[in-house]
């Protein structure tokens, strides 16, 4: 393997807080439980935040440059920028150079800061070549505004050509026990360039907690509800995947979100994934996978629950600004 651009103490501990459900997406949110579990996230000593100018309209950014206040020197703060309005509604990428410059200064007012840490192209713009849209990510870190690149949903051929032009020190893209996509073609390219894979949803959305039972759980609004995953018929076929998931966790005194984790750092050193934690109890569930060794027969036997996975992983809506990998 190369060496990796990202620097490995922002991967110690290999796990990351994905902070999109404190503002949105995923049922109602409260900022004073948000701040708290924040709080006992540093406590215990998780560096890597995640969010993106788009996680409730500037929201999630303003939270989280809140919650760091004066802690700026301990961790490490990744965002995102590309989609431009509503994420549930209307909604475009642009990714040309002019809007890559006023999108950063806009995430460096929220967050309440001078330097973004890693900053990611949230889709691909179409329009726009991706050596246009890197070369102006790379002119904000030649200022001083950024520290590394990322990008997000790309195929491992646009990641060769964006990293061309400038290292692309992570990629972020879905990756789960139920979806093992990027195991094709785009880890393998980010292995031979040296890019650390941030996997987002690693808990499958929820599925993988064993906590859901029913799309009647999940509140109005709710992003899920309008994902293939959780739609009626689907549901109750991925929930007998999470039965054999929730025996295996049984078996081994833990939790079946601390079994689909430990089962995903498993994969390599250089996947770091960013499981969402609205609440001090996901927390403290998904800590708990770092204590987890699983044998060589067990990561066997888990790696075939993604097989009777039903449904795709997005709605048709969502799905067409993800590039085929």
């Amino acid at each position: 393997m190369t060496t990796r651009h990202l620097p490995q103490e922002f991967c110690n501990p290999p796990l990351g807080f994905g902070c999109w459900g404190m503002s949105d997406a995923y049922g109602p949110a409260d900022d004073k439980q948000s701040l708290a579990t924040i709080e006992a996230a540093l406590a215990a000593g998780l560096r890597h935040f995640d969010t993106a100018d788009v996680y409730g309209e500037g929201h999630n950014e303003t939270l989280l440059g809140k919650a760091l206040a004066g802690r700026r020197q301990e961790v490490f703060i990744a965002t995102k920028f590309g989609f431009v309005g509503d994420e549930h509604g209307q909604v475009s990428i642009d990714g040309r150079p002019e809007r890559v410059k006023a999108a950063c200064e806009a995430s460096l007012r929220r967050l309440g800061t001078e330097v973004i840490d890693l900053y990611y192209l949230h889709r691909r713009d179409e329009k726009v070549p991706i050596e246009e849209t890197v070369g102006a990510m790379a002119d904000l870190v030649h200022q001083g505004k950024v520290r590394y690149l990322g990008l997000s949903e790309v195929s491992a051929a646009t990641l060769r050509r964006a990293a061309a032009v400038h290292p692309i020190a992570a990629l972020q893209s879905e990756y789960s026990l139920f979806t093992r996509t990027p195991e094709s073609s785009v880890l393998p390219a980010c292995r031979e360039l040296g890019t650390v894979l941030v996997a987002f949803s690693p808990l499958g959305r929820g599925l993988l907690t064993g906590k859901i039972r029913s799309r009647a759980e999940l509140a109005e609004g709710d992003y899920r509800r309008a994902m293939p995953r959780f739609a009626e018929g689907n549901l109750e076929k991925n929930l007998l995947v999470v039965e054999a998931l929730e025996n295996i966790a049984a078996a081994k005194k833990a939790t079946p979100a601390q079994i689909a984790l430990a089962w995903l750092l498993a994969q390599g050193m250089d996947i770091l994934p960013i499981p969402g934690m609205k609440r001090q109890t996901h927390l403290e569930d998904n800590l708990g996978a770092l204590r987890i060794a699983l044998s060589a027969a067990e990561l066997v036997q888990l790696a075939t629950i993604s097989e009777a996975v039903e449904g795709e992983r997005h709605n048709p809506h969502n799905l067409k600004f993800i590039e085929d990998v």
